[in-house]
């Protein structure tokens, strides 16, 4: 009962950190490309990476990682991105937009991982 309620309190505030950082970095831009959804998978790729690095309780592990970062990064949204893209028929921005997002979240996650590793600047949450 308690990891649902650690999952369930990260993801609450996760998903509401989404929505307002992808919509406020969308709505300063003038284009089709989801610059806020892409920012924000980004980022929590790179959070993610960094928290993977550390030894850290269980339980904030499902607070932070599963709750908080698994709300506020969205797979679902985007995909349904993509395919609005292709039905603009703008295949390009649409390819990028799915290469880039996988590449770069790749990298985002291997480069959290590694700076947590090698700096171990994330003591204070060390179990």
């Amino acid at each position: 009962m308690k990891a649902i309620f650690l999952v369930a309190a990260g993801g609450f505030l996760g998903a509401i950190g989404r929505f307002y950082l992808s919509n406020r970095i969308q709505s300063k831009q003038n284009t089709d490309f989801p610059i806020g959804t892409f920012t924000v998978n980004l980022l929590g790729s790179l959070l993610l990476g960094l928290l993977a690095g550390q030894s850290v309780d269980p339980s904030l592990y499902l607070l932070v990682g599963t709750g908080f970062l698994g709300a506020f990064t969205t797979f679902s949204t985007f995909e349904l991105e993509a395919v609005e893209l292709l039905r603009k028929n703008k295949v390009k921005l649409s390819l990028f937009y799915l290469l880039g997002s996988v590449m770069l979240g790749v990298l985002c996650a291997f480069l959290g991982y590694s700076l947590s590793k090698s700096y171990s600047f994330l003591l204070f949450i060390s179990s």
